[in-house]
């Protein structure tokens, strides 16, 4: 799981810096609430995750950690697509909340879960 996760993490780092420079040489910086969720909940969620997997989780494999990676994945690739539709004015506020917000409480149940693998793994530790 842990290079599942650093994989993610690092692939979330390039589309960001992407994301970043186009900003910077268009000096149209529009998307840089969704550059900032890409950066924070894309690349530094998923390496944190990543070292919690390889430091302390002991790269468990567990039926939960999988279902965490993918609930982790699945919210933050809906947020930033919605973030990117909604500041470039491409979809409306209004039709975007509700998705955002399933995807946002998708991220702390994935966050919970995370929690809860580390609470069990290292309780003896």
């Amino acid at each position: 799981m842990d290079r599942k996760f650093m994989m993610t993490a690092l692939g979330y780092a390039i589309v960001g810096m992407l994301l970043g420079i186009h900003m910077a040489a268009s000096h149209n910086h529009i998307q840089h609430v969704t550059h900032a969720h890409i950066m924070l909940i894309g690349f530094v969620i998923s390496m944190a995750y990543a070292l919690c997997h390889k430091v302390w989780l002991g790269n468990l494999t567990s039926g939960l950690a999988k279902v965490q990676y993918y609930l982790h994945q699945a919210g933050t690739i809906v947020v930033l697509v919605s973030l990117f539709l909604l500041y470039g004015s491409f979809v409306s506020a209004k039709a975007l909340e509700p998705v955002l917000a399933i995807s946002s409480i998708t991220l702390l149940v994935a966050m919970i879960l995370m929690k809860v693998m580390f609470i069990k793994h290292t309780r003896n530790g």
